[in-house]
């Protein structure tokens, strides 16, 4: 597919200020729609909606590739429908305005998420209508959730081993012992998606269209996991994963990036006729508009490292079928709304099987001003068929960026961006803002930290680090001001993405 020229805002709703610790799909996120609408923007970009183990990474640690987070429900809405009184849910106490405190969050949200179930008349036509369209993935993962509470959070595969090998007269006997727990995960997704299709309706009238995200790979402790093992390439006795994902050595990190998921056994995949991963392109583009497709590499090759491993030193490169995935998943969906994370290491392989099908590829311009004048990241040698960032949420905001970068390529940036030195430069972010909308690619997008010009502080993920990342928010839709709205609007205007 061919986007027309546009620019948007890179945010997960998590960031969205919330009394009640963490962002959710109540009215801050219907405020930041109002304000990318007076702002000029037609894109939202989100991270992954599933529901977060470890860490809570949106990308490596789902506990299902289909799900949504409980966290996101919003409280205030179940108020509205007569779910919860209002009395029930005051604000949460003590936890910082910019940061989720995940240890507070998820027994407040959980408690009040089980009240509103008890509430709740199951047999509501809507629910059943949702249980019925979704049952495919729905059953096996609401069963899988009140396994893992039942079993203290212990992973499947250290399950009793009938339960963790799915035989079905221990599955049934366990489904109708744990009926009120599947119940209540049933319940949250139901308001998950109710909430979140209501929000995206109101997103699509307001001509705001949503860029979801598929991570290429999915946790080992996962319903997507324990249903389809045969899919994957696990220890045949223990379970546990016999390799594991990440990449070698790049930017972010000396030793590579160990990110412990399993990998995909692709002969399996392919074998079924990529029957599971064309039903999770089908759900996710069912809640957005477009999918940027996280580690697109992977789909060409993918980096295998033995789960015995430290590091991700030690792997090797696995060839995948790409090519005859995504002409199946072409023949059943049609033209593809796919964008392409094809940052790394980027054989020529890639950037074929990008092509191929005619997915954008990404732009970084903290990657442009090394000093190479072949930089890809370098604004000059953009194609238009791409999308440009200031940053991800993989990068530190502009401002951090900015404080920590070499003052060699300080003078690389000011140079190529026409300025004397880099002490002419003020505020670095718009700078950055203005030269993504200013260039040929056809997409902007900037995360919202840099229009807020926050410092790194404000910095979503740091992918050298694990502990400590994905609890950015911004604390007050105040700051969303009319200053910004109009200055975002004006350069949009006047480079034509609107």
């Amino acid at each position: 597919m061919k986007f027309e020229r546009a620019s948007g805002i890179l945010l997960h709703p998590t960031s969205l200020p919330s009394p009640h610790g963490i962002g959710d799909l109540g009215a801050s996120a219907y405020e930041f729609i109002d304000f990318m609408v007076s702002s000029g923007q037609t894109l939202w970009q989100i991270l992954p909606l599933g529901p977060t183990g470890y860490d809570h990474s949106p990308y490596t640690m789902n506990f299902s590739a289909f799900a949504g987070n409980p966290l996101m429900v919003s409280l205030e809405k179940l108020v509205e429908e007569g779910l919860l009184k209002a009395d029930e849910v005051s604000p949460l106490a003590d936890v910082p305005p910019e940061r989720v405190s995940f240890s507070k969050v998820i027994p407040h949200k959980m408690a009040l998420l089980r009240k509103a179930f008890e509430r709740f008349d199951g047999s509501t036509p809507e629910m059943e209508a949702f249980s019925d369209q979704q049952g495919w993935w729905l059953e096996d993962f609401v069963l899988f959730m009140a396994l893992l509470e039942a079993n203290e959070g212990k992973p499947w595969s250290q399950w009793e081993d009938s339960i963790a090998r799915r035989e079905p007269a221990a599955m049934k006997a366990k489904a109708e012992e744990l009926k009120e727990s599947v119940a209540f995960q049933r319940f949250v997704q139901f308001k998950f998606f109710e909430q979140w299709m209501a929000l995206r309706r109101y997103a699509n009238d307001n001509s705001i269209q949503i860029i979801g995200d598929v991570s290429i790979y999915v946790c080992h402790n996962s319903s997507d996991v324990w249903a389809h093992p045969q899919l994957f390439k696990l220890d045949p006795e223990t379970l546990e994963s016999a390799y594991i994902a990440g990449v070698p050595p790049d930017y972010f990190s000396e030793t590579g990036q160990l990110w412990g998921n399993p990998v995909y056994d692709w002969e399996a995949c392919k074998a079924s006729g990529f029957e599971w991963w064309i039903s999770r392109f089908r759900a996710t583009l069912q809640y957005v508009d477009w999918v940027r497709v996280d580690h697109f590499r992977g789909f060409e090759a993918y980096w295998q490292v033995p789960a015995s491993e430290e590091t991700a030193m030690n792997g090797e490169w696995v060839k995948a079928p790409g090519e005859a995935f995504f002409e199946t998943l072409a023949d059943k969906l049609g033209s593809l709304p796919v964008l392409a994370e094809d940052l790394g290491i980027i054989t020529p392989e890639v950037e074929v099987l990008r092509d191929r099908f005619n997915f954008p590829g990404m732009k970084i311009l903290m990657f442009a001003f090394n000093g190479d004048p072949n930089n890809t990241h370098l604004p000059q040698h953009y194609p238009t068929n791409c999308i440009v960032y200031s940053g991800t949420h993989d990068n530190d905001t502009a401002i951090g960026w900015w404080n920590t970068l070499a003052p060699a390529e300080k003078q690389v940036l000011a140079q190529t961006l026409g300025y004397g030195s880099p002490d002419e430069i003020q505020e670095i972010n718009w700078v950055l803002i203005e030269t993504a909308l200013a260039s040929r690619a056809d997409l902007a997008i900037v995360p919202l930290q840099d229009l807020l010009g926050l410092d790194g502080s404000a910095r979503m993920n740091d992918p050298s680090k694990i502990p400590g990342n994905w609890r950015w928010r911004y604390d007050s839709s105040k700051v969303l001001t009319d200053e910004i709205s109009d200055r975002l609007r004006t350069l949009t205007h006047q480079y034509n993405r609107r």
